[in-house]
């Protein structure tokens, strides 16, 4: 088995573009011994008339708002595909390349690499920006939470909306990755993904993969001669916490929070601007 440890590593976006391309590996959330199926169908490509009534009253909520819309973090794009076929100007946005290139590839017209923490968008470029998948917790801080609902102002224009996602700590039940914290309504989740995938062989001089596999089937090869590879990413840092402590995050900043939207142990929390 060859391993593909660089810091630039993308597991769960090669998985996404991937299986958009129907050369589907095995992507896994690992957390110490413990690991996780990484569900990229169910997440990412589950078919619309699949989707939960939650999902569905969302993006029908936001399509009501109008647009220009942003897609924060938008994976393989299925979200922003949804609003784009209603007509609306919707742009996604991913820092993983290979998620942008599965969304292109399906069809979003307006997708983008790029840091939803410092976005290159002019101010008031759009109406409404949204991230789901818990990416808020990607902040790792309520400074690093702060700022990025700052951006998130900056880019919207004055009657702009913000919607954001994340686990509400008590309703919490066994998280992969969970770590407590002696705040109340706070907590942690820390884990890495790993993606295993079959590759043509690569060049023995290649010092980003370990290459002493020996290309037969089995532990370290497929039939056809070609590799395994495990590409490991980096660990990821989530910041965990309930709506009350995201109202305590939006002070000083231009947002309220309006209406929060409770699923089983996530929330989608609708921020609106204010007098800040």
């Amino acid at each position: 088995m060859a391993i593909d440890a660089r810091e630039d590593a993308d597991p769960l976006g090669r998985a996404m573009r991937d299986y958009q391309r129907g050369e589907m590996g095995t992507l896994t959330y690992r957390d110490g011994s413990r690991t996780r199926d990484g569900h990229v169908a169910d997440y990412y490509f589950e078919p619309r008339s699949e989707w939960d009534e939650g999902t569905v009253a969302f993006l029908e909520r936001v399509e009501s708002r109008g647009g220009p819309i942003l897609d924060a973090g938008c994976g393989a794009g299925q979200h922003a595909l949804w609003l784009q076929d209603r007509g609306l100007e919707v742009t996604g946005i991913d820092a993983s390349p290979n998620a942008v290139e599965a969304a292109r590839e399906r069809g979003v017209e307006d997708v983008r690499v790029m840091d939803m923490f410092e976005t290159d968008f002019d101010r008031d470029r759009f109406h409404v920006v949204y991230a789901l998948g818990t990416q808020i917790g990607l902040a790792r801080s309520f400074a690093g939470v702060r700022d990025l609902l700052a951006e998130f102002a900056h880019i919207t224009d004055d009657g702009g909306v913000a919607a954001v996602h994340n686990y509400d700590p008590p309703a919490v039940d066994d998280l992969l990755g969970y770590r407590p914290d002696p705040r109340e309504g706070v907590a942690h989740r820390c884990f890495h993904f790993e993606y295993e995938r079959a590759c043509e062989r690569r060049a023995e001089s290649d010092s980003n993969v370990d290459s002493s596999v020996d290309g037969e089937s089995g532990t370290g090869g497929t039939r056809d001669g070609n590799t395994r590879v495990r590409e490991i990413g980096p660990t990821l840092h989530f910041l965990l916490f309930g709506p009350d402590r995201l109202a305590d995050a939006t002070i000083g900043t231009p947002w309220t929070v309006g209406d929060v939207l409770s699923g089983d142990s996530t929330y989608v929390a609708i921020l609106e601007k204010g007098d800040g």
